[in-house]
């Protein structure tokens, strides 16, 4: 009989593995897809300060809000992908640890997020004024 189940327990075993490897792959993806909103943000954050045009000398600090705005927005989208690897890694965290590291890490991207999100929200709000 259990030769009868050995075929069916290394199927099991080969769709886990491939199952692995197939999250594994969409986590650093979506990592890498985070990396470069952060980067395009953070690029368009650089050019737009090197770039002292279009200021209104009246009010001098609002230009550098505008640009904080802008590039705040671009890291929530990045933390957000970041976030998303991490609850397709948590799918294939094989032990309770690497479950607790991985949940730290969400629960601290979450907070900045939230975070953030407020912030950009209550400073857009202030610029629509």
């Amino acid at each position: 009989m259990e030769e009868w189940l050995a075929p069916a327990a290394d199927y099991k075993k080969s769709l886990e593995e491939l199952f692995k490897t197939y999250a594994s792959h969409v986590a650093l993806l979506l990592e890498a897809v985070a990396a470069i909103v952060i980067t395009v943000g953070a690029v368009g954050a650089i050019i737009k300060l090197l770039n002292p045009t279009g200021g209104d000398p009246a009010k001098p600090f609002r230009r550098k809000k505008m640009i904080w705005l802008r590039f705040g927005v671009w890291l929530l989208l990045g933390l957000e992908f970041e976030l998303a690897a991490d609850i397709v890694r948590t799918a294939i965290a094989p032990s309770w640890t690497e479950i607790g590291q991985l949940g730290a890490i969400a629960v601290i991207r979450t907070f900045l997020n939230y975070f953030l999100e407020r912030d950009v929200e209550r400073y857009g709000e202030e610029r629509s004024i």
